[in-house]
């Protein structure tokens, strides 16, 4: 859980089937990775749309600072729960069916003027996660110290990795 002094980040993470999980997860370890706090709801927007408005219109009651959802084919969930709630939304296309994705990323990315739902790529969880913990590092210094650390970890991730091309290319 994130809560000092009055900072606190909640994010909901919503897929609309279980076949969502194994890239969705890739979302939930970088919100434990940074010790945010979230919860998970498998809901459709088709199946179970009162569920998901449900889920929307009480979110921000509940704490939440704003929802992650996946989505394959017809991508409506992302589009959905931002037609119910004022909190930020970043949908995350993800590839199924026989158009691989692509359905998804348009449907999510062609939102209608006024209704913005954040879009990343295709099986993009990670990266919605880290636009979550961006978010939340705003108003939260110590969040902020986090992400600033991961981002310098990536770096020199880089320049060690470059360093040991360099070593290759020079014995070859």
């Amino acid at each position: 859980m994130c809560y000092r002094e009055g900072f606190f980040l909640k994010v909901g993470v919503v897929m609309g089937s279980d076949s969502d999980f194994p890239v969705m997860k890739k979302a939930l370890e970088i919100l434990k990775k940074f010790d945010v706090t979230y919860e998970v709801l498998l809901a459709s927007a088709h199946r179970t749309p009162a569920v998901v408005r449900d889920f929307s219109e009480n979110a921000a009651e509940r704490g939440f600072s704003c929802i992650i959802a996946g989505a394959g084919m017809a991508a409506h969930l992302p589009g959905v729960i931002a037609s119910y709630t004022t909190l930020p939304v970043i949908g995350v296309p993800l590839e199924s069916g026989s158009l691989q994705g692509m359905d998804a990323l348009l449907a999510i990315v062609q939102m209608p003027s006024g209704m913005p739902v954040a879009t990343m790529a295709i099986n993009g969880a990670k990266n919605a996660a880290l636009l979550a913990v961006q978010l939340g590092a705003v108003t939260d210094p110590v969040l902020a110290k986090k992400y600033k650390a991961y981002r310098n970890d990536m770096e020199m991730q880089v320049v060690e990795k470059n360093k040991k091309i360099q070593t290759t290319v020079q014995s070859m």
